[in-house]
């Protein structure tokens, strides 16, 4: 599976700093919930992007490589881990498993990078974005969990759902970020 980002940025050849300094220049253009791919080959650059990423608040996803060239892949997060759960029907990760083994679905409403590296091994991935226009592919007599990183995206698509005669709809809090158990990856 290929990794679809929103935005590339080429810092090849380039050694630390200045792959953080392209990067942080770039973020100013990338929208907030976007993917970002910086191509790198500086090996410096996995532990220097990952952690500058965590320290100023976005996601690294992850990092793949290609014929030599880093592929860095970085979440741009903006307040969305602040924005209250309106979504009342809800249940922990710990309660997740138990309940989808009784006939449900996981629907991961990540975006397809963020799945691609680590998802819930059965999980059925449509992004948040695809939702409206890929809903014949859920079953609205099935129970479905909705799932994300911080539980803001799934708390949106189980509303979405609701709103389209889904009755059997289930938000999973907090969500990936706080997943313990095995993750299944697609790359």
């Amino acid at each position: 599976m290929s990794v679809k980002a929103d935005v590339q940025l080429d810092c090849k050849g380039l050694a630390c700093p200045l792959p953080i300094v392209k990067t942080k220049k770039a973020m100013n253009d990338v929208a907030d919930g976007q993917i970002l791919e910086v191509q790198a080959t500086d090996k410096g650059s996995i532990a220097d992007l990952k952690a500058w990423s965590e320290s100023v608040g976005h996601q690294y996803i992850g990092t793949k490589e290609e014929d030599g060239v880093l592929l860095h892949y970085i979440r741009k997060s903006g307040d969305d881990h602040n924005i209250e759960q309106k979504y009342e029907n809800t249940i922990t990760n710990e309660e997740l498993i138990d309940r989808a083994t009784n006939g449900g679905i996981i629907l991961d409403v990540r975006e397809e990078a963020e799945y691609a590296f680590g998802h819930i091994e059965g999980s059925k991935s449509i992004p948040m974005g695809e939702l409206e226009n890929r809903l014949e592919e859920l079953d609205k007599d099935q129970e479905i969990f909705v799932i994300c990183r911080t539980g803001t995206r799934s708390d949106l698509a189980a509303q979405k759902l609701a709103e389209k005669g889904f009755t059997k709809v289930v938000n999973v809090l907090p969500g990936m970020s706080s997943w313990n158990g095995d993750l299944a990856k697609k790359l």
